[in-house]
């Protein structure tokens, strides 16, 4: 089992930043991707970026792409998402995610942290 447990979500205004972190735990020696997904309200879930540990090669949604950036501390066993130049629909619950090397989809889930950007 993997435990994830994100942290930095708040409120801020439209143009400003904020970065989360996601710790994992567990049995992290068999993760091999991490990523971030957010949820809005009334909206279905949806992927925000990613970091493939073994790499370190990143992916984003373009609709992210030159604001938000991912990273990654190995020996942390931990993520971050910089959040920049923040809009109010970027308001939404944001999950950290964690799959394994035998497994087909994120299967490990944080609780997740709320992000608010006023306009």
């Amino acid at each position: 089992q993997v435990q994830l447990v994100e942290s930095g979500g708040g409120l801020v205004q439209a143009g400003g930043s904020l970065r989360l972190s996601c710790s994992a735990s567990g049995r992290t020696y068999g993760i091999a991707n991490m990523g971030w997904f957010r949820r809005a309200p009334g909206k279905e879930r949806e992927f925000v970026a990613a970091l493939r540990w073994n790499d370190a090669g990143t992916v984003s949604a373009d609709s992210v792409k030159g604001r938000f950036i991912i990273s990654g501390d190995n020996a942390k066993n931990t993520i971050y998402l910089q959040m920049s130049s923040l809009k109010p629909e970027d308001t939404a619950v944001y999950y950290c995610a964690a799959r394994v090397d035998s497994a087909p989809e994120y299967e490990y889930w944080g609780q997740g942290t709320q992000v608010t950007v006023s306009s």
